[in-house]
């Protein structure tokens, strides 16, 4: 899909469908000698939140879709949304771009026969000028590399492994003014990861350790660090998941995928600002040198860790990416990940948990995710939960050796808290929002978040 625009006083293109937004009615689509017209009725302009905002624009794609447009014209004024004023113009057209990028998106590689149709084109009549310009331009690149971000997530499993989310970071990333590494199992083994090791043992393919590193601050300052899960495929490990709760699992690196998605957007914008990527990538698998329940692994902090569930294995690899981590001297470090199906339960599909010790940094990443639309709800990282972390033979278990049934989400996040302790961070459950739900008006499959959240957090901190 082309997105262009245009000053409100110039004509459409010849042949583009006139989509006119109403206060009241029903979607009521006309065609007349001098072109067609599909008015969509979106309720009161004033009561149009941020929130809304979003969806209308998704539903504007929606619309045009069921009527096979190929080409749309829009008449939008940011003004006559005032409780969309608070982030301004740009912000305005930024969404408006994105939001019709991420609708348009299909997942249709491994389709046989495509539909030969396409929304080809969006014109964007405004008055604006170098804010409508501006923000267009930076909610291309926004959705853009969030679509990529889906494609990567929705990859099956058999054609995305450690070593292949190495290569495609790669090729996302070339010409970027990033540094893509990849360490390969020899590389890893010398760090002393043993938890990267240990998750991906049981696997043919691997394990592999992704950094990419951009530079565009100055050389002193301090990076942000956004670490991401990349667990290329998840069967739970020798204590396998039930049948129906594994078809998913290729999307388990959906953190990392937005990691890597994220930093291209970071380099495309050109921020100036230092920002390191990290993804532990591996394969759990079952197989006869898989980790087994009870054996200790050794990290690469030093400490032991009690594998009690080797499907817990998300924290585990991102312990050793929380070490590394500390190289940089980060002012703040994020990780993401697909940690626990115990996030859904307390806050449904609608919402990323967060998770910190700092209350600022809670409350900022609340207000960041209404900003960017990748919306987040905290949950408590009290000292109280520490004891559910406590190893029986090693330092600390990857899940409690007793009350594992309760406060799921919590007690991933307080085993993160321990290999994060001396760093500004924060903890992003996203499996809430790993797929789209059926109110957000987006093709089912990977949802693309929390890329907008991410490229808010570098362009703020």
């Amino acid at each position: 899909m082309q997105i262009k625009l245009k000053h409100a006083r110039e004509k459409s293109a010849k042949g583009s469908a006139l989509i006119t937004l109403v206060e009241k009615g029903s979607e009521h689509f006309v065609e007349t000698g001098e072109g067609s017209e599909l008015r969509i009725c979106v309720g009161k302009f004033a009561k149009v939140t941020p929130r809304a905002l979003r969806l209308i624009v998704r539903g504007l794609v929606q619309s045009a879709k069921k009527h096979k447009l190929s080409h749309i014209t829009v008449a939008l004024d940011p003004h006559a949304f005032p409780k969309c004023g608070q982030y301004g113009d740009a912000w305005f057209w930024s969404t408006v771009a994105e939001n019709l990028l991420l609708a348009d998106y299909e997942y249709t590689a491994y389709k046989s026969k495509t539909s030969k149709y396409a929304l080809e084109e969006v014109t964007l009549l405004t008055e604006s000028g170098k804010d409508a310009r501006e923000g267009i331009a930076r909610g291309i690149i926004v959705a853009t590399y969030a679509n990529h971000c889906r494609d990567l997530a929705n990859t099956p499993g058999g054609d995305m492994t450690p070593r292949i989310l190495g290569e495609r970071a790669k090729a996302l990333l070339k010409g970027s003014k990033t540094t893509v590494t990849v360490l390969d199992e020899k590389a890893i083994t010398k760090l002393k990861m043993g938890g990267l090791i240990g998750v991906g043992q049981g696997a043919k393919d691997k394990p592999r350790f992704i950094v990419i590193e951009y530079r565009g601050g100055k050389k002193p300052d301090a990076p942000v660090v956004f670490i991401g899960k990349g667990i290329t495929f998840d069967t739970g490990g020798l204590q396998i998941k039930p049948s129906m709760s594994m078809y998913e699992m290729h999307l388990d690196m959906s953190g990392g995928a937005s990691v890597i998605a994220a930093l291209g957007v970071i380099a495309k914008l050109g921020l100036k600002k230092n920002v390191i990527g990290l993804i532990p990538a591996a394969e759990n698998a079952v197989g006869e040198n898989a980790i087994r329940p009870g054996d200790v692994l050794s990290m690469m902090s030093g400490a032991t860790v009690d594998v009690l569930n080797t499907d817990a294995e998300g924290r585990i690899v991102l312990a050793d990416a929380l070490q590394y981590a500390r190289r940089y001297n980060p002012k703040l470090v994020v990780d993401v990940a697909t940690l626990t199906g115990a996030a859904l339960v307390a806050v449904g599909t609608h919402a990323n948990v967060i998770m910190t010790k700092k209350r600022s940094l809670e409350d900022r990443f609340r207000e960041l995710g209404e900003e960017s639309g990748d919306y987040t709800f905290p949950l408590p990282l009290w000292d109280e939960y520490a004891q559910y972390t406590k190893g029986v033979h090693g330092d600390l278990a990857n899940v409690p050796a007793g009350e594992s049934r309760f406060g799921g989400s919590i007690n991933g996040g307080m085993f993160l808290a321990h290999f994060a302790k001396g760093m500004p961070w924060v903890h992003i459950d996203m499996a809430p929002r790993m797929t789209s739900n059926s109110s957000d008006k987006l093709a089912k499959g990977a949802a693309g978040e929390p890329v907008r959240l991410l490229v808010k957090i570098a362009e703020r901190f």
